[in-house]
């Protein structure tokens, strides 16, 4: 029996993206019968929104409230512990599912004690001022490499990318077939820029 090729992508995410959470429950519902080796990339959207040319959400001061920031700051610590894939997910659900704010460090804290994660240690990496430096990098490669304006952005071992909006986040059979036609007309078919549904007008 031959065994199924494993698929290597990255990633590029912001936690409070809806369309990271739905591509996130893809690609997990995926992996459970399929081998994928997914590499989750950082992308701030506030900084891609922000207006101001000498502003980085990495340098901005601890003191200003930005959002998604806590956010990436935990899943680094979550790296540094070795349990960055159990931490992710909860993340995502406790923004996009239970509706927490993960911006509140109560809220992350608790979401990663209950991910397993030493909390002082927790602590101590969340407050250390380089622990955006993989924000910083991954974010700048992003743009300077791949293009990438929105999240989340998949980028396949060949160089293929793809920016996906999922409407629902698909479960058990429907999971594959969905990444399956992701797969071909991403990664398959580079000539297809773009496709983008038109909305019909409400009835009036």
């Amino acid at each position: 029996m031959v065994e199924p090729e494993v698929i290597e992508l990255e990633v590029f995410y912001d936690y409070f993206c809806p369309f990271v959470y739905r591509a996130s429950v893809l690609l997990q519902n995926v992996g459970r019968t399929r081998p994928l080796k997914v590499a989750w990339r950082y992308f701030s959207l506030a900084q891609v929104n922000s207006k101001d040319d000498g502003w980085t959400v990495w340098d901005a001061p601890a003191s200003e409230n930005v959002r998604g920031r806590l956010a990436f700051k935990a899943a680094e610590a979550a790296r540094r512990q070795g349990r960055f894939e159990e931490l992710h997910m909860p993340l995502l659900v406790a923004r996009h599912r239970d509706r927490l704010d993960i911006d509140q460090l109560e809220v992350v804290e608790r979401v990663a004690v209950d991910a397993g994660l030493g909390l002082e240690r927790f602590r101590k990496d969340v407050s250390d001022p380089e622990i955006l430096g993989s924000l910083a990098r991954d974010h700048r490669e992003a743009v300077s490499k791949h293009g990438v304006f929105g999240t989340p952005t998949l980028v396949f071992h060949d160089g293929a990318s793809a920016y996906v909006r999922l409407a629902e986040a698909p479960e058990g059979p429907d999971a594959q077939r969905v990444f399956d036609h992701l797969v071909t007309v991403a990664a398959g078919e580079p000539s297809i820029l773009e496709i983008k549904r038109p909305r019909k007008p409400a009835p009036d």
